[in-house]
């Protein structure tokens, strides 16, 4: 009688333990008799078993209408098993021709965008040639020269322009410059841009304290700047030498001229404008907060309502004009 009460525990352990619930709706073989369950991974006791209707909706939502995406067991890691019905040949080429064309896709779309910019880089290569040296001129050299030569080289062009627009000679310019500048001090007389350098602390007490101690502003590379610039190269050159060289022998005398000299101006000016930003930067000076806020702006005053006090008093004859009239 004693081992009554112990068998009576286990067995209804072992009752507990058989007894499924789903781990999406945590319902029970009691809440619903007839739904078909499935054990699909390696966990154990009360989480091993799951609703069919239950999982089909967590891997659908998982899936979000990609059927070939991989599924996986939340708790234990395992993936799940996922059987279809046989539909028949033609379903299962069409299938295999679908997951052929989302493979390959990819691969052709980048081919169709460098091939797009090859040939925009072909036409851009063939216009410079007949702007630079001429019209009648570029396409004599064109037609004589060999195809696979014009194929391989006109793309060229564009890319020899752009990486020589990322080059930065202006500011290996200016740090010669100001080298120069530190050891031959009469060159500050001559560039007067260039004379900050001396007592360069001055205006900041104590040798400098005021001072920023920024030495350069950075100039990062924006790429559409130099895209940019670098395509309208040929066009600026071209203008600059029929405008300042129109007496060259040839077009491409005129436009080599035109361009090396609106190169050098350009970086003039730009050496210029980093060296100015320089200065400004170094003599920038943090002011102190002020204590007391500002006045508020003056506003408009309004005219005060005059009184009847302040009317002046009327004559006798006036009022004797009123009443006559009335």
């Amino acid at each position: 009688m004693a081992d009554e009460p112990q068998h009576t525990h286990v067995h209804s352990h072992q009752e507990e333990e058989n007894k499924r619930y789903c781990w999406v709706c945590y319902a029970s073989d009691e809440d619903d008799e007839t739904a078909p369950w499935v054990k699909p991974c390696k966990c154990r006791g009360t989480t091993k078993w799951v609703h069919q209707s239950c999982l089909q909706r967590w891997v659908d939502e998982k899936q979000k209408g990609n059927s070939t995406v991989k599924v996986n067991c939340p708790q234990c890691g395992v993936e799940y098993f996922i059987a279809f019905p046989n539909m028949g040949q033609l379903m299962l080429f069409l299938d295999r021709v679908d997951a052929f064309i989302y493979k390959v896709c990819p691969f052709v779309a980048a081919g169709v965008v460098v091939g797009s910019i090859y040939w925009t880089a072909v036409t851009y290569g063939a216009i410079t040639v007949m702007q630079v040296v001429g019209y009648q001129e570029g396409m004599g050299v064109m037609e004589q020269a060999d195809p696979l030569v014009l194929l391989v080289g006109l793309p060229t062009i564009p890319v020899f322009l752009i990486l020589g627009k990322m080059v930065r000679w202006e500011d290996k310019v200016l740090r010669l410059v100001r080298a120069a500048v530190s050891r031959l001090p009469f060159l500050k007389y001559i560039l007067p841009a260039f004379r900050h350098e001396e007592g360069g602390g001055g205006n900041g007490g104590g040798g400098g304290g005021g001072a920023s101690t920024t030495a350069v502003i950075s100039d990062p590379v924006n790429a559409t700047r130099v895209l940019c610039g670098a395509l309208s190269l040929p066009t600026l050159a071209t203008i600059a030498g029929r405008l300042f060289f129109p007496s060259a022998q040839d077009n491409l005398t005129r436009t080599l001229l035109g361009g090396a000299s609106f190169l050098v101006v350009k970086g003039l000016f730009k050496v210029y404008y980093k060296q100015q930003q320089h200065v400004m930067q170094s003599r920038r000076k943090i002011i102190d907060y002020p204590q007391d806020p500002p006045p508020p702006p003056p506003t408009a005053t309004t005219t005060p309502h005059s009184s009847s006090s302040d009317l002046p008093p009327s004559s006798p004859d006036d009022n004797t004009q009123e009443g006559g009239e009335g």
